[in-house]
């Protein structure tokens, strides 16, 4: 079976992206920050469990190692934060530390944790990252949230110089837009389940091929523009 990591799976898009993999034999690899407080994970059958903080290198390299020896077919970057509360992201006050905290945790973690697990990436390995429409510079029309939009347009970067330093080696790098979901980060009033967010994002994923490598696609499978 293949093997999938998913980093950020205790809650939200990252628990229902290891209960779907897991529901279809994957063998599943889901990571948190703390094991003593898993979530829902805890009620996944089937999932192994390794703590990660994506935002400290030591956490990462520790979790590769513990990982030393294994193939991983798909690494899906899904942690991130939304970053200080709004109003200190906005026109009428910003807070530059929770600015750099958003972009180390939304925008270099990814990096940081595609590039420590390459040395397990299989043949023909899928790389895959949960940004957000919001990182999208021609799509922007709207004002505020500054960190988060800047964050996520940073990985979109990443990801996209990834792609192209990775293209030899035949593994496809793609940054995902999950919809507005339903998630304590999205709020009850997003259009968008869970479910139907991480089915249409496993649909992208399952599709997307070499060709595809640095590529920004909405869960529905649209092409967003940068």
């Amino acid at each position: 079976m293949p093997t999938v990591v998913i980093t950020g799976a205790n809650r939200g898009i990252g628990l229902e992206f290891a209960r779907q993999y897991a529901a279809d034999g994957w063998t599943v690899i889901a990571t948190c920050r703390d094991l003593s407080s898993p979530g829902g994970l805890a009620t996944v059958a089937g999932v192994e469990l390794f703590a990660l903080s994506v935002d400290d290198p030591a956490s990462i390299k520790a979790f590769a190692g513990a990982l030393k020896g294994r193939s991983i077919d798909l690494l899906i970057n899904n942690a991130g934060i939304m970053g200080p509360d709004l109003a200190a992201q906005s026109k009428d006050g910003i807070d530059p530390e929770g600015w750099l905290e958003t972009l180390k945790v939304n925008g270099l973690a990814p990096i940081l944790v595609s590039l420590a697990l390459r040395p397990l990436l299989s043949a023909g390995a899928k790389v895959a990252t949960v940004s957000s429409q919001l990182g999208s510079i021609t799509e922007t029309e709207s004002g505020g949230m500054y960190a988060y939009r800047a964050s996520k347009a940073a990985i979109n970067m990443g990801n996209r110089t990834l792609a192209a330093d990775w293209r030899d080696d035949g593994i496809t790098c793609i940054v995902m837009h999950p919809g507005w979901v339903q998630t304590d980060m999205g709020g009850p009033k997003a259009p968008v389940t869970p479910p139907d967010s991480v089915a249409g994002m496993r649909r992208v994923i399952a599709a997307a091929g070499p060709g595809d490598s640095g590529a920004f696609f909405a869960y529905d499978g649209r092409r967003i523009p940068w």
